[in-house]
């Protein structure tokens, strides 16, 4: 029986989306290039490839390996239009949720069941559930760049499930990374991936994976 659920972030509750109309980029190549956990290593060698290892414990570090990837991705773009873009990643307008990320949050409260939000990011997400209205619907925000360490690393799954009160092995991982968000079974948790798409390409993923763990949610069809 599932007692808990954490969730991923980007790419499972909310999609990055952001407004660079007139501006000189490839939208998806842009998204992908900020969002994807391996496109940016393509760009980076020696010391940033190194310090991409770090990137989400420390804003600072972030800023300079996404800077530096976003110019090899898009030669030619003026450097204030990159500054510009990659400010954006920060901004909770820039965030959109998936289709069903707002009711299986709201469900999950209706049942008493708690939820933890962790991510590898070097900035607080809370400010992107206020926007749509969420921020009470989540029990406790874990961020890789307050504890310290990133997933996959145990550390960080074991400190969400101990703030929300609940055993590794009555809850469920919900992410969209194999690697890093597949390393909760580590510390015993069951995990499902959902696909890093668009919302409108996966209107009910959220509500189908926890519904396929017992979790009978409003709204989803079987």
């Amino acid at each position: 029986m599932i007692h808990a659920v954490l969730f991923d972030f980007s790419g499972t509750l909310f999609h990055f989306e952001p407004d660079v109309d007139g501006q000189p980029f490839n939208r998806a190549r842009l998204i992908d290039t900020l969002t994807s956990p391996t496109t940016p290593t393509r760009f980076l060698t020696g010391e940033l490839l190194e310090a991409w290892e770090r990137r989400d414990l420390d804003v600072d570090v972030h800023r300079t390996v996404y800077l530096a990837a976003l110019h090899a991705a898009h030669p030619g773009v003026p450097d204030d239009a990159i500054e510009a873009v990659y400010r954006l990643v920060a901004s909770p307008e820039s965030w959109q949720p998936y289709p069903d990320t707002i009711p299986a949050l709201r469900t999950l409260r209706e049942l008493g069941i708690p939820v933890a939000v962790v991510s590898n990011i070097p900035w607080h997400t809370r400010g992107v559930f206020e926007r749509v209205g969420a921020a009470g619907l989540v029990d406790e925000y874990v961020h890789s760049f307050e504890e310290g360490v990133m997933k996959p690393d145990p550390k960080i799954f074991l400190a969400a499930c101990q703030r929300i009160g609940v055993a590794p092995e009555d809850t469920l991982m919900v992410g969209d990374n194999e690697e890093a968000d597949g390393g909760a079974t580590a510390v015993g948790c069951r995990f499902v991936t959902v696909a890093r798409v668009p919302p409108s390409d996966r209107p009910n993923a959220l509500l189908g994976a926890l519904a396929a763990h017992g979790l009978r949610l409003t709204g989803h069809k079987q």
